[in-house]
């Protein structure tokens, strides 16, 4: 949410333009701020915003369900959300409104499922931020676990898919095999093929080139880095050339 996406173009328009409950939010927090729309790659709807937004509303309805924001999870937001000093205000004007509408979070969630459908892996990206979130503080706690599965749920995403994406930010029973999602017996042209698909997903390189926001593309560079922790420790059991 940098001025980069947050231009001056007047705050009334915005909410009409997103729509839903995101629009409704990023509307009245707006004031004088919108999407610069010049030059865009998402259309007439601006999904970067939705993204952003969307991410923003999650994070302080999961910090609601917890109870307590922590030190950590403050700097843990900010290395998730990109924020200029100049529009540092407006942000957590965004995340205060969030954390106390009576809107509940489902309605944000069941919005960026429907927009980002046909980019599932958009969808893990807010999972993925979420998730660094709420691990800042050394755990995930269970009304937050509750809560990242039920946004998973709304996302689309199976106990499998959750799994796998926990155990790229949870301490799990030490197993690599889960975070590159393949069972331990798995041949190493498996894994070798498993392991250049999942960096070809990730590489934050790949959301740059499709003018992702800036989120997105530190998302992917956590993921990308927890893959490859995992394959160095797979490559060391087995020996591998």
């Amino acid at each position: 949410m940098s001025l980069g996406i947050w231009g001056k173009i007047g705050g009334a328009g915005l909410g009409a333009l997103v729509g839903g409950p995101i629009g409704a939010l990023a509307g009245s927090v707006a004031g004088h701020f919108l999407v610069d729309r010049e030059g865009a790659p998402f259309g007439a709807t601006p999904r970067d915003v939705v993204f952003t937004t969307g991410l923003v509303a999650l994070a302080a309805k999961m910090a609601k369900s917890d109870g307590v924001v922590t030190p950590s999870e403050v700097e843990a937001f900010g290395q998730v959300i990109e924020v200029e000093p100049q529009a540092r205000a407006s942000v957590e004007r965004l995340f205060d409104l969030a954390k106390k509408t009576t809107d509940g979070f489902e309605g944000y969630a069941q919005q960026l499922a429907s927009t980002f459908h046909d980019e599932p892996a958009l969808l893990v990206d807010v999972l993925d931020g979420l998730f660094h979130i709420a691990k800042a503080d050394g755990a995930i706690h269970q009304n937050e676990d509750r809560y990242l599965r039920e946004v998973a749920r709304i996302f689309g995403l199976d106990e499998p898919a959750f799994e796998r994406l926990a155990a790229r930010h949870v301490q799990r029973a030490d197993d690599p095999y889960l975070v590159i999602g393949l069972e331990r017996g798995a041949s190493e042209a498996e894994l070798k093929a498993r392991y250049r698909s999942l960096v070809a997903e990730s590489h934050p390189d790949r959301a740059i080139a499709r003018g992702l926001p800036p989120e997105a593309v530190a998302i992917a560079t956590r993921r990308l880095a927890a893959i490859n922790a995992a394959w160095d420790r797979i490559v060391q059991e087995r020996a591998l050339a």
